[in-house]
């Protein structure tokens, strides 16, 4: 696709500076003399601008609020040639905070720091991706999930002892096995399944009432991308398909995955689902789907704005597939 990298969390072209990752002078050097800011997270929430909420806050790095926190990680190096870290402060507990409604579909909730401004707000990535940036959704994107593979990645796969970051955050060392180990990246099918005026669409237990996106799924070792979207679909919607062809991509920092966005053509119409993998599925045409970009349908809702899936189908509608 020629706008591919329009897709949230793409096209910002970061320059991630990865040479400087184990230059700890240079790094200190920019820290301490102010060429360097921060941006923050807690619990996977960005630290935003209130009320808009679509735009990154940046701090100081001598912020006394980053004196408990978790990193620094370096995410990369703006055009202006200051570099921007990443920290976290998961370990601090707001006294108001609604726990059921951390991580869920729509965590609507926000969560404000006694020492920062009040107008600064911590608040759910997939509520507020779309507004952002295109470089404030990659710095969020890149922080929450080497964030998040650091918390799960706490002990060395090799020996099981405590492993630490190294690298400026984009490595993980086990002093005691010597096991040297990197940030994952999930790989993950989602799909673009047609058939002549139709696009296929399922959903899964837990999401709004109507909502319907793409079919997606994990691939597996030793498959291939186009292998991964005829098993899948198969597998969840009982639906042949044909020939693949890859579209684009997206970062899903939820909790580390790389959507890969694939038109199918479907060779078979009849559905039979998995309820295990799934919901329902059901094919849309092109006009009902109109409806459901335009809020107009009586039944359905569309897949969540921001996610490629609402990018992939919105181009489909409007022909831009190429």
């Amino acid at each position: 696709m020629k706008n591919a990298e329009l897709v949230t969390f793409g096209g910002s072209a970061l320059d991630r500076a990865a040479e400087l990752r184990g230059d700890a002078g240079a790094l200190d050097d920019a820290i301490t003399g102010g060429t360097a800011t921060a941006i923050l997270l807690w619990r996977g929430k960005p630290l935003v601008q209130a009320p808009a909420l679509d735009r990154l806050i940046r701090l100081r790095m001598d912020h006394p609020v980053l004196q408990s926190a978790t990193g620094p990680i370096l995410l990369g190096r703006e055009e202006q040639g200051n570099l921007v870290f990443a920290h976290d402060i998961s370990d601090w507990s707001p006294g108001d905070v609604d726990k059921a409604a951390l991580g869920q579909f729509s965590d609507e909730t926000e969560q404000s720091h006694p020492d920062l401004p009040r107008d600064a707000v911590f608040s759910e990535l997939r509520r507020i991706m779309a507004r952002l940036s295109a470089r404030d959704a990659e710095l969020t994107a890149t922080a929450k999930a080497l964030f998040g593979w650091h918390d799960s990645h706490k002990f060395c796969a090799r020996c099981g002892a405590a492993s630490t970051m190294i690298l400026a955050g984009w490595q993980r060392s086990c002093g005691t096995c010597g096991g040297q180990h990197f940030p994952r990246t999930d790989p993950v099918v989602i799909m673009l399944i047609t058939y002549g005026n139709s696009v296929l669409m399922g959903r899964s237990p837990g999401w709004p009432e109507g909502m319907y996106s793409a079919l997606a799924g994990y691939i597996e070792p030793g498959e291939t991308i186009e292998a991964a979207v005829r098993r899948e679909v198969l597998e969840e919607a009982g639906v042949q398909v044909g020939k693949v062809a890859y579209l684009a991509s997206q970062p899903w920092a939820f909790p580390s995955s790389l959507m890969i966005g694939c038109h199918g053509e479907a060779i078979s119409h009849e559905i039979t689902i998995d309820p295990v993998e799934i919901d329902d599925a059901l094919w849309v045409s092109r006009e009902d789907m109109l409806m459901v970009y335009a809020g107009q349908h009586p039944e359905l809702a569309p897949a969540r704005y921001g996610s490629i899936a609402h990018f992939l189908i919105g181009n489909w509608l409007a022909d831009r597939l190429d």
